[in-house]
C-alpha cells in the first residue's frame, strides 16, 4: 500500500524561529514516519508582496539559511522531499488552470489576505497577493497531496484548495485528492513582545539559530504582567508570555506549576521566571543548534538536497500536469491539429 502524501513548507525568508516549530515543523518531523512528505520552498510566493529586485537576490540565501532549520530540526532529506518552487515549472501552468475555478469574490474572503497587504504596507492589493490561495492550491495539488500540516493563518487557504480539488474532479475526473488540513498543537506563538504573533519583521522572534547570550538576553526583554511592578505583587499567569513559553518548552512540568503558584501570590520575581524559561529554551535549542553547524560546515551539502529534491519533484509535477490536462481534454486539442498537420504536411510532399 502506498503512503498517503503531504505537502507543506515555507516562504524563503531566512532563518526560522520557534512559531514555526510550533505551528507546524514539529508536526512535520513526527509525520515523515507514515507520510511521503514534500517540502516547497515558496520562492513565487514571495514576489505576492515583495517583487523588487533586492529581494529576489536574497531568497537563495534564505532558501539555504530555511533548509538548514528543517535539517537541523529533524526533517531527513533521505525520506523527505524539499524542493525549490520556481523551479518546477509546471506549477506556472497548473495555477493557471486553476485560476478559471475561483471567482474573485470568494478569494476576497480570505481573511489572511488583507493581513498580508497590511504587514507588507501594500496600499492596493496586488493581482498576485489576491491569487496567492490558488498558487497555493497548485502547490498542494501538485504532488496530489493528501494532508497540510499549517500554521493558523494558512487554515482558510487549504479550504479554497479542498473546494478547487473538488471542482477540478466534478468538472472533468478525478485527478486530485480533496486534502485535510492540520494545524499545529499551537497555531500561534504569540512574540516576546506579547502583543501578536511571533515574526521577524516585528523583531519579537527567538530563531532556532540563536546563540545562548542571545536567546537569554531576548527572554530578560520578554512581555510580562503589566500590571505587576514589584515582585511581591501578584501576578496574572494566563495570557502571560512568559508561562506560555514555559508551558511549551520547560518539560519540567513540578517547576513550571510552582513558579505558576508563588507568581500568583507574589512570591517570584520576573527576573527568576526568565532565567528559568532562558534555561529552558536552550535546552531545547541546543541540539537543534549542534546538529545546524554540523550541517553547515558540509560544503554544498545543503544545496545538493535542494537540487535532488526538485529533481524528483519535476517528474511528480510533470507526471500530475498530464493528468489534469488529460482530464480536462486539452491534450486532446494539441494532439488533434498536430495530427492534422503533419497529415496535411505529409500530402504536400508526397
Amino acid at each position: 500500500m502506498e503512503k498517503r502524501r503531504i505537502l507543506t513548507g515555507d516562504r524563503p525568508t531566512g532563518k526560522l524561529h520557534l512559531g514555526h516549530y510550533v505551528g507546524s515543523l514539529a508536526n512535520r518531523i513526527r509525520l515523515q514516519e507514515e507520510y511521503e512528505c514534500y517540502f516547497i520552498i515558496a520562492d513565487l510566493h514571495t514576489l505576492t508582496t515583495r517583487p523588487e529586485k533586492e529581494y529576489i537576490d536574497d531568497i537563495t540565501e534564505n532558501a539555504r539559511e530555511m533548509v538548514l532549520d528543517y535539517l537541523a530540526c529533524g526533517i531527513d532529506p533521505e525520506r523527505s522531499v524539499i524542493y525549490l518552487q520556481s523551479a518546477v515549472h509546471e506549477v506556472y501552468e497548473l495555477n493557471l488552470l486553476f485560476e478559471m475555478m475561483v471567482t474573485v469574490p470568494r478569494l476576497q474572503r480570505v481573511p489572511s489576505l488583507k493581513e498580508m497587504a497590511a504587514s507588507a504596507n501594500l496600499n492596493e492589493m496586488p493581482f498576485g497577493l489576491l491569487g496567492y490561495p490558488v498558487l497555493q492550491a497548485a502547490d498542494i495539488l501538485m504532488p496530489r497531496a493528501h494532508l497540510v500540516p499549517v500554521g493558523k493563518d494558512n487554515e482558510s487557504h487549504v479550504e479554497l484548495t479542498r473546494e478547487i480539488a473538488r471542482r477540478f474532479n466534478f468538472l472533468y475526473d478525478e485527478v486530485f485528492p480533496v486534502p485535510d488540513v492540520m494545524v499545529g498543537d499551537v497555531p500561534t506563538l504569540v512574540g516576546t513582545d506579547g502583543n501578536s504573533k511571533m515574526s521577524k519583521s516585528l523583531g519579537n522572534a527567538i530563531l532556532l539559530s540563536d546563540d545562548t547570550k542571545t536567546v537569554e538576553k531576548k527572554v530578560t526583554g520578554m512581555f510580562t504582567d503589566p500590571n505587576r511592578i514589584r515582585a511581591d505583587v501578584p501576578g496574572k499567569v494566563e495570557g502571560n508570555p512568559v508561562f506560555i513559553y514555559h508551558d511549551i518548552f520547560n518539560p519540567n512540568t513540578a517547576e513550571v506549576e510552582e513558579l505558576k503558584e508563588r507568581y500568583r501570590k507574589g512570591a517570584v520575581g520576573d527576573v527568576e521566571v526568565k532565567k528559568k524559561l532562558s534555561l529552558a529554551l536552550n535546552n531545547f535549542l541546543d541540539p537543534i543548534r549542534e546538529k545546524r553547524n554540523d550541517f553547515a560546515s558540509r560544503s554544498g551539502f545543503v544545496d545538493e538536497v535542494i537540487y535532488n529534491g526538485t529533481v524528483k519533484m519535476r517528474e511528480e509535477a510533470r507526471a500530475t500536469l498530464n493528468a489534469a490536462k488529460k482530464a480536462m481534454g486539452l491534450t486532446g486539442i494539441w494532439n488533434r491539429i498536430s495530427r492534422k498537420a503533419e497529415k496535411a504536411r505529409k500530402a504536400r510532399d508526397e
